[in-house]
């Protein structure tokens, strides 16, 4: 008796348990690499822990969505760009059907803006350097009229540059709260932590002690020496600013290549498999941790202080 033919539901229904295998794979995949990417962010946020915190990744997660700066607007926007990578990941991951397309472009919301603002932090730094030689300037045209340091300071508040209003309000608070004026100024250099702050408060400590006559001579002397700092860094900045374009033209061609792949499918076909996503992953890697070494090496060195920070137990004279 002849054999009874296979049945041709057998061969398709093993080709679409395969695909579901391979999908499952590719989905654990996914959540391995988002989970990594999770404890990363944790591990790095938690390592800047203020102490007394309490630990576990929850508050490095809590302090990721509630500071953003030192302002309201800049928490705002950082929770409007968390927001927005959550969003733009899952869309994406659900427009593809790929869990790494949708970590890049979830990476992608808040790291373009962080990578296309590298510049504003020095910018800020040159600004307040400017803005304390200005305040410097007030001052010494203030003591040269007989008041004492303290009275100076404190009428200096009406007129005290924008940049670094908010820290003259402060020493001005502190000294008519009772602070030592000691104590009051290494607060007040510690919160703008930039040499020629720190010249500047030095002088203002050293008058404090032997009470000289050349306050005003000092002052006008660190004053100008602002006004050099502020030209040397406007230099250096702008020959910063060609290799930054760079950067930033290839930056933006790779997410047009991205962009371009999403709405592709014969493009992205490739990376389909478990072995593509895991290529894509690597990639992704590599390339994200090319822009942050280029941006770390494009950022200037940190300018080194010379004053120690306030102690808190003299802050009361």
């Amino acid at each position: 008796m002849a054999s009874a033919p296979a049945h041709p539901a057998g061969p398709a229904a093993g080709r679409r348990a395969g695909m579901t295998r391979i999908e499952l794979i590719a989905l654990v995949s996914g959540a391995t690499c988002v989970a990594g990417l999770v404890l990363a962010v944790v591990a790095l946020f938690g390592t800047r822990r203020p102490s007394g915190a309490t630990p576990g990744g929850a508050g490095g997660l809590r302090r990721l969505w509630t500071d953003g700066g030192a302002g309201r607007a800049d928490r705002r926007r950082r929770r409007v760009l968390l927001g927005g990578a959550v969003v733009a990941g899952a869309a994406a991951f659900l427009f593809t059907g790929l869990p790494v397309v949708g970590l890049l472009v979830a990476l992608a919301v808040p790291g373009v803006p962080w990578l296309f603002a590298v510049g504003g932090a020095e910018q800020r730094a040159i600004a307040r350097v400017e803005a304390v030689g200005e305040w410097t300037r007030r001052l010494k045209d203030i003591s040269a009229t007989g008041q004492g340091l303290q009275q100076a300071i404190i009428g200096t508040i009406s007129t005290a540059p924008e940049e670094i209003e908010e820290e003259v309000r402060t020493l001005a608070a502190r000294l008519q709260a009772g602070w030592s004026a000691r104590t009051a100024l290494l607060a007040f250099a510690d919160e703008l932590a930039d040499p020629v702050a720190d010249q500047v408060v030095a002088a203002l400590i050293l008058h404090l002690t032997d009470r000289g006559e050349r306050l005003g001579d000092v002052l006008g002397s660190i004053a100008g020496a602002a006004s050099a700092e502020v030209a040397t860094r406007r230099e250096v900045e702008a020959k910063r600013t060609q290799p930054r374009f760079a950067v930033r033209f290839l930056t933006g061609m790779t997410l047009a290549t991205l962009a371009y792949g999403l709405v592709n499918s014969d493009y992205i076909r490739p990376y389909r498999t478990p072995v593509g996503q895991l290529v894509m992953a690597v990639l992704g890697a590599a390339f994200v941790g090319l822009l942050i070494w280029v941006r770390s090496m494009s950022q200037p060195p940190r300018p080194a202080r010379f004053l120690p920070a306030p102690d808190p137990e003299e802050a009361i004279a």
